[in-house]
């Protein structure tokens, strides 16, 4: 038997990038930032940022790829959800590359849409952004593709937030 599943909480490091593959497949990355916990060298309780490359894709008529490029920005707190994939290519200069990412297949939106540094306002059309019950924050945390659950609160260590401000990039 295999398993092959992440579940992360955090704080997006950048703004979103959709772009469109050559078949017309939307597909929307975005790095993330963790916190943990841990002794240090010197042998003092230190916290430890991870930081993770995320892409989402349109799969079909969940368009998780278009809603994360449209509601999500840097500082969004979100959960997310989906399996590592590693890839490898050729770069320009010739060395060979590779790089693990997080291939989401699940994203919920962790804050109302004002909180985090800014967010759209402004209604939403699509069928799979609804809000679930058992908010944090005024809307209560918005779920995107399955639909939602409390998933995300009962994600155990990991759940500390990070400051957008001491994010390196």
């Amino acid at each position: 038997m295999n398993l092959n599943k992440a579940m992360l909480i955090g704080r997006l490091t950048r703004d979103p990038e959709m772009r469109y593959t050559q078949s017309g497949t939307a597909m929307t990355r975005f790095g993330m930032a963790t916190n943990r916990y841990g002794t240090g060298p010197d042998g003092e309780r230190k916290e430890f940022t991870d930081f993770h490359n995320v892409i989402a894709w349109n799969q079909g008529k969940r368009n998780l790829a278009e809603i994360c490029a449209q509601y999500l920005h840097k500082g969004s707190l979100v959960y997310v959800e989906g399996r590592l994939q590693t890839r490898s290519w050729e770069g320009q200069d010739g060395q060979k590359r590779t790089t693990t990412e997080i291939n989401a297949n699940d994203v919920q939106f962790l804050e109302s849409r004002g909180a985090g540094g800014g967010g759209g306002g402004g209604a939403v059309a699509d069928d799979e952004f609804q809000p679930t019950s058992g908010g944090a924050g005024s809307g209560g945390p918005a779920a995107v593709a399955n639909g939602g659950g409390g998933a995300a609160a009962s994600g155990g260590g990991g759940g500390e937030e990070i400051d957008p401000d001491d994010i390196p990039f």
